[in-house]
């Protein structure tokens, strides 16, 4: 009997400890989505405050939607690509509101002689309504899918024409502070199902976070609270 005893004893022990590093798993995880969208929050500040983007602030007010990427990756011995994570923001056209964040990855391959590494902030404004529901899909791919350009920075950027030519997407990058010309081309932006759901307590997808804004999290006030007063 005390044999048996102990041997439930284990099992239920085991399983506590099953449940709570399961526990701890999700809430890691979710420690790191929030920690996110904090710092898109502190990227998108960046770049409104930069001196050299005055074209993003003047024309944040008519985005459609805007993609935050506080870290992409470049840069490996021989064979070298790019990738990072970060949130997509949408603007609701009657109300003026931004949406809650979902999550994106994106990502790219390049070969050639590229030594060292590189990280750079990203931000792209989305200038179409069709250009926000294609990121609804699983992933998009920049310059076939949808034409990316490089918004004006500097000097470029006093005068230059608002919002209204062809492309679907405005790209602007920093490093360090400083002003990036990278190209876009051939990056793909992907869904990420599994910090959204993480981040929202259940499997969504993002037409169900920003149109049907069947969820929420009150932690994304801050970036939320961020894009409003820049689109005043």
């Amino acid at each position: 009997m005390k044999t048996r005893l102990d041997l439930m004893s284990v099992i239920a022990m085991s399983l506590t400890l099953i449940a709570f590093a399961a526990a701890h798993g999700a809430a890691a995880e979710a420690f790191e989505q929030e920690a996110m969208v904090d710092k898109a929050r502190l990227t998108f500040e960046a770049f409104i405050n930069d001196p050299n983007m005055p074209w993003l602030r003047d024309n944040i007010k008519d985005a459609k939607g805007l993609l935050i990427f506080p870290q992409v990756l470049k840069g490996a011995f021989f064979v070298g690509g790019s990738g990072g994570s970060g949130v997509l923001v949408v603007r609701d056209e009657k109300t003026g509101q931004w949406s809650q964040p979902a999550f994106y990855t994106i990502g790219s391959a390049s070969f050639g002689l590229q030594f060292g590494a590189q990280a750079s902030e990203v931000v792209l404004m989305v200038t179409t309504s069709k250009g926000v529901e294609s990121l609804y899909n699983s992933s998009v791919k920049l310059g076939a899918d949808a034409a990316v350009a490089a918004g004006p920075v500097g000097a470029r950027a006093e005068g230059a024409v608002p919002i209204n030519f062809s492309a679907t997407y405005v790209s602007f990058a920093r490093s360090k502070g400083a002003f990036l010309g990278i190209s876009l081309d051939g990056s793909v932006i992907s869904v990420r199902d599994s910090w959204n759901r993480e981040y929202y307590g259940k499997p969504v997808r993002p037409i169900n976070i920003i149109v049907e804004q069947s969820v929420s999290n009150p932690q994304s006030a801050g970036l939320r609270d961020a894009l409003a007063k820049a689109s005043k």
